[in-house]
């Protein structure tokens, strides 16, 4: 696997784990981005908006757009990844003290 591989595996799991942490399993991507930012990962809105599609497209979110604004929310298979208890390629999975 890559570097820019394990890059990409980091962010999709952050991503799921901070959808998972708010009471509406939902956050806009500029939320995401500035949560990313703290854990280290800064992103551009492509960068940030490619990610979402992709695991929209691995049915771990689903994606609205509100008034050009791309708002993510996580699916119950997302809550499963992030917590560790589903394996998906292309998302790294969280260690026994992350979940």
């Amino acid at each position: 696997m890559s570097f820019a591989d394990l890059i990409a595996a980091d962010i999709r799991l952050a991503v799921l784990q901070i959808l998972a942490q708010d009471a509406g399993y939902a956050h806009n991507e500029m939320v995401l981005r500035a949560a990313l930012r703290e854990l280290g990962h800064a992103v551009s809105r492509d960068r940030m908006r490619t990610e979402l599609h992709w695991l929209s497209e691995q049915l771990l979110v689903t994606l609205a757009d509100a008034g050009g604004v791309v708002v993510a929310r996580l699916t119950d298979r997302g809550e499963d990844v992030a917590g560790g208890r589903s394996v998906v390629p292309g998302v790294r999975r969280p260690g026994p003290e992350e979940c």
